[in-house]
């Protein structure tokens, strides 16, 4: 009896598995992003370094920028390796953190006499690395490197867990600390020995939609907003020699 024909064919070899091509690096983008990275982080060291009250890192300001200053800390090692940039929930999110923390400084903190105002360089140099250059930084990368039409109105949700977690720690450590305590709140509108929890709370519910509103503003404008990203990329390949490998 003889074996079958299948068994006499020489069994096939495995397929030589190519390497995957080496995405390109962008150079331009990680320093950018190097650069961003380092002004979130400038303004929390100078404002620990300094001393505040309440503690620093009890500030939204403070914990968005470290924030931002990881997202783009990590952002600017996936350009340089070429790999694909951050999810858009993520940097929706950084985004929206920027914008409110530049928004509520600039619009509503200045209207309190009880915010007080830089006392010296050091001061003044996080508070405007805080509120003005991080946010304007964290702009200026949405708008001319990252694509457009990318956010959801899906992503809201989880945004607004950061802003909803912030509350909750601060309203959380105002009831531990002792009544009167100089620090015992970070924020005018969330002092709970002033207002109540009613009040509080209601303004908390007031700011939650003005976050709410401001994100879908922001996903509106993402899928208005020219596609600069990849023009720059399509000038950057129009003036790029042709590879050694491609002349005949």
């Amino acid at each position: 009896m003889t074996a079958p024909r299948t068994a006499l064919l020489p069994r096939p070899r495995a397929a030589e598995v190519l390497p995957a091509p080496a995405a390109a690096r962008r150079p331009w983008t990680t320093a950018l992003r190097a650069l961003a990275c380092g002004a979130a982080t400038a303004g929390p060291a100078i404002t620990l370094a300094t001393g505040s009250s309440p503690p620093p890192l009890i500030h939204f300001t403070v914990l968005a920028n470290l924030l931002v200053a990881v997202a783009f800390g990590w952002s600017a090692v996936r350009s340089w390796r070429g790999a694909p940039p951050l999810p858009p929930y993520l940097t929706g999110g950084v985004l929206l953190l920027a914008a409110i923390t530049a928004l509520m400084h600039h619009v509503v903190l200045v209207n309190y006499t009880e915010t007080p105002a830089p006392s010296s360089a050091w001061p003044l140099a996080a508070t405007v690395l805080l509120h003005t250059v991080t946010p304007l930084a964290v702009a200026a990368d949405w708008l001319l490197l990252t694509a457009p039409r990318t956010l959801r109105l899906a992503h809201i949700p989880l945004w607004l867990t950061a802003p909803a977690a912030y509350l909750a720690l601060t309203l959380t450590r105002g009831a531990l600390l002792a009544p009167g305590s100089p620090a015992r709140y970070p924020y005018p509108f969330l002092d709970v020995d002033t207002y109540g929890y009613a009040g509080t709370l209601t303004q908390a519910l007031a700011l939650g939609l003005l976050f709410t509103a401001l994100a879908t503003l922001i996903t509106a404008a993402d899928h208005l907003r020219p596609n600069v990203a990849g023009w720059i990329q399509h000038r950057r390949n129009r003036i790029s020699p042709p590879a050694a490998g491609g002349l005949k």
